[in-house]
């Protein structure tokens, strides 16, 4: 009976931790304004995210700027300007600012009954890039109004049925982690035998580490592909591997913890047994 048991506890905890991993990340990972700007931040360098805002922000500055027959000549001007401008510093800088505010409207997308869209609103970027523009002489650069350019980089038509999911999921984020190493200790403690108990635990954190990196891929694949048309692939992609690293990151460790486990415990059994 103690067998059965503790075998059942093991299957539990490898069901467990991909749940355990996906409700810590709701909860403190997405629902951080902190470790979501962190998250997002790397995609500053992303190629397809720059040529977003990129082209976004040229379209957006270059309808504020009147130049009459010159107008070709400015817009040039301008993209020549904005593909210089988000390899600097001062970019970076303003897209963490852009993703610290955006951080509210994405956390109201997935817990409120407001919205369908992922967006990063650039009015941080742009700013930057009106003060780098009139630094470097761009003409009329100074006309620039201030604007709110709102970019959108996931939308979905059935984001609603995602928010019950995600809600539950935040109030599972402190005790789910924490039910699953209890039941981990109790697979072991009742036990017959608890050296094979705690490599059968191991190689159950294994397989839950398995399943929580197919879930992330997974899940990728159905999110990408629900997108609309006119929201940039690419940048969707970047988006999505920058807001999920934190749960491939977990899915390494809990699987070097579970084989780690495992070959302690196999290792120490050849031991006892060698005279």
């Amino acid at each position: 009976m103690r067998t059965f048991l503790s075998a059942v506890l093991i299957a539990l905890v490898a069901l467990l931790v991909p749940a355990s991993a996906v409700a810590y990340w709701a909860d403190h990972e997405l629902g951080s304004a902190d470790r979501y700007t962190t998250a997002m931040s790397p995609l500053a360098s992303d190629p397809a995210v720059q040529n977003l805002v990129v082209t976004q922000a040229g379209r957006a500055l270059s309808g504020q700027i009147d130049a009459g027959p010159f107008q070709g000549g400015v817009d040039a001007l301008l993209g020549e300007a904005l593909r210089s401008f988000v390899g600097t510093p001062a970019y970076r800088t303003a897209w963490d600012a852009a993703n610290r505010a955006a951080h509210g409207a994405f956390f109201q997308a997935l817990t409120t009954g407001d919205g369908n869209a992922v967006t990063i609103d650039l009015a941080p970027v742009i700013a930057s890039i009106k003060t780098d523009l009139i630094e470097n002489g761009v003409p009329l650069a100074d006309r620039i109004p201030e604007t709110h350019l709102s970019v959108k980089v996931m939308e979905y038509d059935n984001l609603g049925a995602l928010r019950k999911g995600f809600r539950m999921l935040q109030i599972a984020g402190v005790w789910l982690p924490v039910l699953t190493v209890v039941l981990a200790a109790v697979a072991v403690i009742v036990a017959v035998r608890r050296r094979r108990a705690v490599l059968a635990t191991g190689l159950g954190l294994a397989v839950g580490a398995v399943l929580l990196w197919v879930a992330v891929v997974v899940c990728r694949r159905l999110t990408l592909d629900d997108l609309p048309a006119d929201i940039d692939r690419a940048a969707a992609e970047a988006v999505y591997d920058a807001l999920t690293s934190f749960l491939r990151t977990t899915a390494w460790v809990v699987l070097a913890v579970g084989l780690a486990a495992a070959l302690a415990s196999w290792l120490a059994g050849r031991l006892r047994r060698t005279p």
